[in-house]
């Protein structure tokens, strides 16, 4: 299969995604920039079809062709993965595929600060990994599960959509559930998780009210949770969270995140200076009791006072993490200042 060729060419060049649209060679991210694969002449309609409809069953191309929209996994004969997203534009056919490595990530090679390891360690509340598409939030999620599968004796329960990482149970037992497949709904699925002996519970995308309720329930019920939101920083992700709910409910629910919260972890992904790969800035908040009593009291606003001035729990917020690593010339000041909440604040 053409698209096969294509797939492989893409793992070979190290890109993170590749794009199929009409009109245009297929085209793959090379750490985070756009290159087009000539030598493939650009799709037509019908080459673009013949390859997106070979992905998917009788039933699932009845499915995409009903909804418009469908994300599935893909894999080559080579074990080679991909979170593939099937869509329509201007009435064409398109593809969007994200390349995922073999082997799970671990906490070494996401660069992870030490807290995150003590966050891990943990056996109930709250964790949620935040930042923008693309930034490596479903890695940084399977590089603290691969933690866990190594480090002790726990029931690890994934609700994914779909699977990406696949993990070999090591000293833990892993399900990993796929939505559409193995659940329909994350809701219903969080519900049910219960009855199977969960340790620790990993949320894929916290997406709608439900399933942000669901979530929060879990972890204030004696277990571990792991889950993601597409929100840039700690305060916005506490925000979010709120004003999902209806006013009525909003108090309680300060209650309860300021219970169950164990921390917030919100990266980006940016160009190094060699521009041969990309680096992770991360802003992490602890829920401390003084994080806890802002988020009880509605002073979201002060939350970024406390990240910045609480170093000693772990605490970092993301223009400190820039200003590291300008000084240690990871990344250039022009380029922390593109990614900076204040980007006066950097200097050539």
């Amino acid at each position: 299969m053409l698209l096969n060729e294509i797939f492989k060419l893409g793992v070979q060049k190290g890109a993170s995604d590749v794009h199929l649209v009409v009109g245009e060679p297929p085209i793959v991210r090379i750490n985070g920039l756009l290159c087009r694969l000539t030598d493939f002449g650009s799709l037509t309609r019908k080459k673009a079809e013949e390859m997106i409809l070979a992905t998917l069953t009788p039933k699932q191309k009845e499915q995409f062709v009903s909804s418009r929209e469908m994300d599935i996994s893909y894999e080559l004969d080579s074990s080679e993965r991909f979170r593939v997203n099937l869509h329509f534009e201007k009435g064409n056919l398109g593809l969007a595929a994200r390349i995922i490595n073999a082997e799970p990530p671990t906490m070494k090679t996401t660069d992870m600060p030490e807290i995150v390891y003590r966050l891990a360690e943990l056996h109930q509340g709250l964790i949620i990994i935040t930042g923008p598409t693309g930034c490596g939030k479903s890695t940084s999620l399977a590089a603290i599960i691969d933690h866990i599968n190594n480090s002790r004796a726990a029931n690890i329960i994934t609700l994914e959509d779909p699977i990406e990482f696949v993990f070999t149970p090591k000293q833990s037992i892993i399900r990993q559930r796929q939505y559409g497949f193995d659940f329909l709904s994350f809701p219903d699925a969080l519900k049910h998780v219960l009855r199977q002996d969960p340790n620790v519970i990993m949320v894929g995308e916290m997406r709608d009210l439900e399933t942000i309720s669901a979530t929060i329930t879990l972890a204030e019920t004696g277990h571990l949770v792991l889950a993601t939101l597409h929100t840039p920083n700690a305060s916005q992700t506490i925000d979010r969270i709120i004003d999902i709910f209806p006013p009525y409910q909003q108090d309680q629910i300060r209650i309860q995140l300021s219970m169950s919260l164990i921390g917030v972890i919100a990266q980006q992904l940016l160009p190094a200076p060699d521009g041969q790969k990309r680096v992770v800035a991360r802003e992490i908040m602890i829920n401390t009791p003084a994080v806890a009593n802002l988020i009880r009291e509605n002073k979201i606003v002060q939350l970024k006072t406390v990240i910045q001035t609480s170093s000693d729990d772990g605490m970092i917020s993301m223009d400190q993490c820039l200003q590291r690593l300008v000084k240690s010339k990871k990344v250039t000041a022009e380029v922390a200042r593109q990614y900076a909440i204040d980007g006066a604040s950097f200097e050539d």
